[in-house]
C-alpha cells in the first residue's frame, strides 16, 4: 500500500510539472513568433522539439500509470506446463547463470530446452553438465549446425511439451518469482503473449548504467503504455511468453529479418491476439559492455524493425480491421525512424546557437526547461520500477552524449537498410558480470 500512495504522488509532481512545462514553453513559442529572424526560428523549432517531446511523456507516463493501476489477473487453478526454450550460440561465459537461475524459478511444471546453435565454444560441454546432473525430465539439450537464432527457437518449439512456452536468450537470467504472475494473464484466451521486465545486469561501468537507464525509461516505460492497451509491440528476446499454439498457428518464428521477437509479435497482433506486460517477470541481461559493441546492436535493432515495417506493411493501412498491429507498426515508424531524427536536428540547432552565442539567455532558459523535463520523467520511471535513483544523475549524460550518438547510429543504420547495404548478425561479445556488478 505504502508503494502504491508513492508511485501516485510520484506521478501527480510529475503531470503538474509537464503541465507547468508546458505552459512556459509555450508562452515563449508566442514571444518569438512576432519575430522572423533566423535565431528565432531556429529557437521556435527548438521549443516545438521539446513540446513534441512533453506530449510524448505525457502520453507514456498516463498510459503507463493506468497499466499500473489496473487489476493483476487471478492466479489459475491448475499451474499449465511451460516449455523454457533456451537458444545459444557461444554463451559459454553466461550459459551456466541462465540455467542456474532458471532451475531456481518458482513455478511448478517446467521443462528446460536447450538448443546449441552450433557453437564453436564450450557452451554444449557445460549445458550438457545440467542435463547429467538433473536429468533429461527437466533439462533436454539439443545440439544443432548453427543456423541461427530463429532456427534454434523453432527447433526448441518442435521439441516443447508444454501449452506455453518462454523464449529467453542464452545470456538472461531470470527472476525467481515473476513466472507465475506471467503466465497468469492466459486466463484471457485472446493473450497470445506476455512480455517480460528487461534490465541491465551489468551497470558497473558508465556505459552499462546508462543502458539501465535507458531501458528503465525508454523501453519499459514504452512497453508499460502499450500494455495498457494489451498491444506490446515487442515481445523480448530474454523474455517472452507465449501461447505454443499460437506460435505453430504462425509457423514459427522467420529468419528473413534481424529482429525475429518484432516480426514475430506484430504477427500475433495482426492476427488478433493480445500481447501484455508484467512488470515482476525481471531477465537480467547483459548489455553491450564497449562502445562499439551498442553501436553494433542498435543497427542490427534499428534495421531489424525496419525490415519488419517493410515486411508488414500493409497493416499500417488496415486500422480498422487490424487495430493492434497498425498502431503499433506507426508507433515502432515513429520511435525507431522519425523521432531520432527529430532529435538530432533539435539538437543540431542548439549547437548552432551556442557556437553563434545568439539568444544565451533563451538558450539557458530553453536547456534548464529541457534538463527538469528529463529529470521529472526518469524519476517517474525509477520509482515506478523501484530502482536506484542513484541514476538519476545520469539522465543529463544519458541526453547529451548518450542518446545523440545512438540517434546518428540509427539514421545511418535507416540509410544502409534503405539502399539495402549487406550486413551481418554481429554477434556480441559476453564478459560475464553477475546482475549487482
Amino acid at each position: 500500500m505504502k508503494t502504491n500512495i508513492k508511485i501516485h504522488l510520484v506521478f501527480a509532481i510529475a503531470f503538474v510539472l509537464l503541465l507547468v512545462i508546458l505552459a512556459g514553453i509555450s508562452s515563449l513559442v508566442y514571444s518569438w513568433s512576432i519575430s522572423l529572424d533566423f535565431h528565432s526560428i531556429g529557437m521556435m523549432f527548438f521549443l516545438f522539439f521539446i513540446i513534441g517531446l512533453i506530449i510524448r511523456y505525457g502520453f507514456l507516463l498516463c498510459a503507463s500509470f493506468l497499466q499500473f493501476l489496473s487489476k493483476a489477473p487471478e492466479a489459475p487453478v491448475i499451474w499449465p506446463k511451460i516449455s523454457v526454450i533456451l537458444p545459444a550460440y557461444n554463451e559459454e561465459l553466461v550459459i551456466e547463470s541462465a540455467l542456474d537461475s532458471l532451475l531456481t524459478l518458482d513455478y511448478p511444471r517446467l521443462e528446460i530446452v536447450g538448443v546449441d546453435d552450433g557453437s564453436s565454444d564450450d557452451t554444449y560441454i557445460k549445458a550438457l553438465r545440467y542435463v547429467r546432473r538433473f536429468g533429461e525430465a527437466r533439462v533436454r539439450l539439443i545440439h544443432q549446425e548453427n543456423g541461427g537464432k530463429s532456427k534454434a527457437l523453432n527447433t526448441g518449439l518442435q521439441h516443447a511439451k508444454g501449452e506455453f512456452v518462454l523464449c529467453m536468450d542464452g545470456d538472461s537470467s531470470l527472476s525467481q518469482q515473476g513466472l507465475r504472475k506471467a503466465i497468469s494473464y492466459f486466463s484471457d484466451p485472446q493473450v497470445g503473449a506476455v512480455a517480460g521486465n528487461i534490465k541491465v545486469r551489468n551497470r558497473r561501468r558508465l556505459l552499462g548504467a546508462l543502458q539501465a537507464l535507458e531501458y528503465i525509461e525508454g523501453l519499459n516505460l514504452v512497453r508499460r503504455a502499450q500494455a495498457y492497451f494489451n498491444a506490446v509491440g515487442i515481445i523480448p528476446g530474454p523474455f517472452g511468453v507465449f501461447r505454443r499454439s499460437a506460435l505453430l498457428e504462425l509457423g514459427g518464428y522467420e529468419h528473413d529479418t534481424f529482429a525475429e521477437d518484432c516480426d514475430i509479435t506484430i504477427k500475433l497482433l495482426g492476427r488478433g491476439w493480445k500481447t501484455c506486460y508484467e512488470s515482476t517477470a525481471i531477465a537480467y541481461t547483459e548489455a553491450p559492455s564497449s562502445l562499439l559493441d551498442l553501436i553494433k546492436q542498435r543497427y542490427r535493432w534499428t534495421r531489424g524493425i525496419l525490415q519488419v515495417l517493410l515486411k508488414q506493411r500493409e497493416f499500417l493501412f488496415q486500422l480498422r480491421d487490424k487495430p493492434r498491429a497498425s498502431i503499433i507498426l506507426w508507433c515502432l515508424a515513429f520511435e525507431g525512424l522519425v523521432w531520432p531524427v527529430i532529435n538530432v536536428i533539435g539538437l543540431a540547432f542548439f549547437a548552432i546557437f551556442i557556437s553563434q552565442g545568439a539568444m544565451i539567455e533563451e538558450i539557458l532558459a530553453v536547456v534548464l526547461l529541457f534538463i527538469a523535463l528529463d529529470l521529472i520523467a526518469a524519476f517517474y520511471c525509477i520509482a515506478l520500477e523501484g530502482e536506484q535513483f542513484l541514476l538519476l544523475p545520469l539522465t543529463l549524460i544519458y541526453r547529451a552524449f548518450f542518446s545523440p550518438i545512438v540517434d546518428v547510429y540509427k539514421i545511418f543504420a535507416t540509410i544502409e537498410e534503405l539502399f539495402n547495404i549487406p550486413m551481418t548478425w554481429n554477434k556480441l561479445d559476453r564478459i560475464g558480470e553477475d546482475k549487482t556488478g
